[in-house]
């Protein structure tokens, strides 16, 4: 595997980039720019940065005004505070007039850790996805959070970018493009495929090494954008394989395992078979011990897979 690389310093360097080229991108942070790296941006453009405090719905309110006003703006905060706490002031003043505001979230997902439950916000994506003009994005690593932010920058309306705690391996190149319609191929597989999203396909390309010692090819595609989703590329790998799996630090019941299923089943029906966080919430604890009890374990990858060929070789 890979070396490790931090997420969120991805997305304050990519800050600090927008600042020096775009005059017009403003950031906004809850009292958690240490945390979430927008304190870079913050020392380097003090004039456009502002601290609203520990008032994230206040914060979405401000972050509509100026956007209002012609500005491009970044709003950050912890994601079950972003997502949670604010919903309703997203869902009022910056995704029903499609205003736009980024809204970039950190300690996304069970990894939080020590944090525990009360800001392990596994349920984010799903609260998003329903909400029209909403764009979703989950990048996978360092990389390619800091290429979404420079181009998400560029494209008018309001996004969700949810990012974790934990350093994610790196798993693409700096100079990759990174393309919202795109739903890029991280391993070539003939057998059966497995669609993730985020930092958890590091555990997915694991699960394949496992498998390729058992005579399984498993391709892994990357779902950095789960909203607009790419419906046609996702028929075309159910189509191809005949069964996928999906692997996500999230509620399964709202999360890309669910919308893909919604999509398949009216357009081309295929097993779906979800690997996530089954509908409990978590506790405190070492991030990948976490996600080992919680069902995102290498083994449970690997068993999924065996289940949706197994499912599908019977059809």
């Amino acid at each position: 595997m890979n070396s490790r690389a931090s997420i969120r310093n991805a997305y304050g360097n990519a800050l600090l980039t927008l600042g020096a080229s775009r005059e017009d991108v403003v950031v906004l942070d809850a009292d958690l720019s240490t945390s979430t790296k927008t304190s870079m941006f913050a020392k380097k453009y003090p004039n456009r940065f502002f601290n609203i405090g520990i008032a994230e719905q206040n914060m979405m309110g401000i972050a509509a005004g100026m956007a209002l006003d012609g500005r491009i703006v970044f709003a950050s905060t912890f994601a079950v505070f972003g997502a949670g706490r604010a919903y309703d002031q997203v869902r009022q003043s910056i995704a029903y007039p499609k205003l736009n505001v980024k809204v970039v979230v950190t300690h996304g997902g069970i990894t939080v850790g020590g944090d525990g439950a009360s800001h392990q916000m596994i349920e984010d994506l799903g609260l998003m996805y329903g909400l029209p003009n909403m764009n979703i994005l989950v990048p996978v690593d360092a990389n390619e959070t800091y290429n979404a932010i420079l181009a998400i920058a560029d494209i008018n309306g309001p996004f969700y970018v949810r990012l974790t705690r934990m350093d994610p391996y790196l798993l693409t190149e700096s100079t990759d493009k990174f393309d919202l319609n795109d739903i890029p191929l991280l391993r070539e597989g003939e057998d059966i495929a497995i669609v993730s999203t985020g930092h958890v396909a590091s555990r997915a390309l694991e699960a394949t090494e496992i498998l390729k010692k058992e005579g399984v090819s498993t391709a892994v595609y990357n779902l950095h954008t789960i909203k607009p989703l790419n419906k046609t590329k996702i028929m075309d790998i159910a189509k191809k394989y005949g069964a996928i799996v999906t692997v996500e630090e999230h509620n399964v019941n709202t999360g890309i395992g669910s919308v893909i299923s919604s999509v398949l089943a009216e357009e081309y029906p295929t097993y779906v078979i979800k690997t996530g966080i089954h509908d409990v919430f978590g506790e405190s604890g070492d991030p990948d011990k976490l996600l080992d009890k919680y069902g995102i374990a290498v083994k449970d990858i690997v068993n999924a897979v065996k289940k949706a060929i197994e499912k599908r070789d019977k059809k």
